[in-house]
């Protein structure tokens, strides 16, 4: 086998990150099979495919002709599917998607962790698998991505050089032109289409990344499933209020309920759409939402979680695993707005939250008193260093429990040595990432603790992307 060679093989099993698995005799040794990666691809399936990637142990292939669909697969809704960088397993049933998900995490913690002995419960399913998210960002380009059909023609391009939806996958400069997304609402699909045909008529700009010239960059749309509240963030890499006032003034006349709108003014090279500073040209400059009854303030660059009602179930998940009974100091590491915070409150005798960005900390207090929670302290701490300096200073009494949700990347190694210092009887991990979720327990567990049970929740349908709580236990 080298690259290049198209074969017909037999979909068996599914990888982590959606690539089918094959297997093919080995020439080398009759005993065993030679694994290929299948990408978009499911078990069931009988596809003709092009190796594009031979390594020794392994190979990667693409998909040139499914010979015999899956009994797994279902019809995508999506008329982007298949283009679009997002709902990669949109044409994989439901249920199916969970069943593989929940596979996953435990052959992560098995092979990663090198943990076998805890607990697999049940994955959490989302009640909906469509307008589940609360938040998209879209993005501004001069180059459109061309169909193919597009590409082969003779007449004129249409919009070209104009274009406002999502990046291709690996390809940072072309974006593909969005009519429909069924992941937010339908009303963030109108407030797209209007703002493409706005700027468009009017020959705007577009930021290039190549040449640093340019206006428009990113459209932010938040949409809040409780209280309705709506905020559109124009991210522009210069201060042009004229523009954007005319821009108010007919995005408010043209679409109902909007609740804010905020201009975010960006001279930063990457493509990052939050500004450096912003200005608010409607409304007050945030939204609310609820999680669990507890409302919250959000602002135009804070993080909340993107799925509202699978939010809940993941923290209810995370406070059944810690058990507080209302006598424990817990410690909620990396708190963002507050939301783990608060939630747990009622639950506890005393929450310290540690938070590194300044806004979601000012955030997490506004929430606090909005809520009539007087349990939470907040703290600004970087958490990327020592954090464990700071419970001496300031003489925070030690934990009994810790809650702790970092960003995908993991825990930071010496974050996990101040948790090995303070000891704490409970860790509750709730993480984006099980496999460096499973690298960090592997770490934790080496001494001092025992993993007991891990449950996933899934937050993200028809995405490779799992949420996975886990409880700790101290030896």
């Amino acid at each position: 086998m080298k690259r290049d060679d198209i074969l017909e093989l037999a979909v068996e099993d599914y990888a982590f990150e959606g690539k089918g698995i094959a297997r093919v005799q080995s020439n080398e040794d009759p005993g065993k099979k030679f694994i290929v990666f299948v990408e978009k691809s499911y078990p069931g399936d009988r596809v003709q495919v092009q190796i594009i990637k031979k390594k020794k142990s392994f190979a990667v292939a693409r998909v040139l002709k499914i010979l015999e669909n899956s009994p797994e697969r279902t019809e995508a809704r999506c008329s982007h599917f298949g283009t679009c960088g997002g709902c990669k397993q949109q044409d994989l049933q439901y249920d199916i998607q969970l069943k593989y998900k929940q596979e996953q995490v435990q052959d992560l913690f098995e092979r990663i962790g090198g943990i076998t002995d805890f607990q697999m419960e049940d994955i959490v399913a989302s009640d909906q698998q469509y307008y589940f998210r609360n938040k998209l960002e879209f993005s501004f380009a001069d180059k459109r991505w061309l169909t193919p059909d597009e590409i082969n023609t003779d007449g004129e391009i249409e919009d070209r050089n104009f274009a406002l939806g999502f990046h291709i996958p690996r390809i940072f400069d072309k974006v593909l032109n969005i009519k429909e997304c069924f992941l937010l609402s339908e009303k963030s699909n109108d407030i797209l289409n209007f703002t493409r045909d706005f700027f468009k008529t009017r020959n705007t700009t577009i930021y290039s990344t190549k040449t640093h010239e340019g206006y428009l960059r990113n459209l932010v749309v938040k949409h809040s499933h409780h209280t309705n509240d709506l905020m559109v963030n124009l991210v522009t890499s210069e201060d042009q209020p004229e523009l954007v006032t005319q821009y108010t003034e007919a995005l408010n006349s043209s679409i109902e309920g909007i609740t804010t709108i905020i201009n975010n003014i960006s001279t930063k090279k990457s493509q990052v759409a939050i500004g450096d500073y912003e200005k608010v040209y409607h409304g007050e400059g945030y939204i609310f939402d609820e999680i669990a009854g507890f409302r919250y303030r959000i602002s135009a660059n804070s993080f909340f979680q993107t799925n509202t009602l699978q939010a809940e179930k993941l923290y209810q998940v995370a406070m059944d695993y810690a058990e507080l009974n209302g006598s424990e100091i817990v410690y909620d590491l990396y708190s963002g707005a507050g939301t783990i915070s608060i939630f747990v409150a009622g639950k506890a005798k005393e929450v310290h939250a540690f938070e590194s960005v300044e806004p979601a900390v000012e955030d997490a207090k506004n929430n606090s008193k909005t809520n009539s929670i007087s349990n939470v302290h907040f703290h600004r701490a970087n958490l990327d260093k020592s954090f464990s300096f700071m419970v001496k200073e300031q003489k925070i009494p030690k934990p009994d429990v810790i809650i702790l949700d970092p960003p995908r990347g993991g825990m930071n190694p010496k974050t996990v040595r101040d948790i090995l210092r303070l000891l704490p009887e409970k860790v509750v991990y709730v993480s984006c990432n099980p496999a460096t979720q499973a690298r960090d327990i592997n770490l934790l567990c080496e001494e001092h603790y025992k993993l007991i049970k891990i449950k996933p929740v899934d937050m993200f349908p028809h995405t490779y992307h799992i949420e996975n709580v886990a409880l700790l236990i101290k030896k």
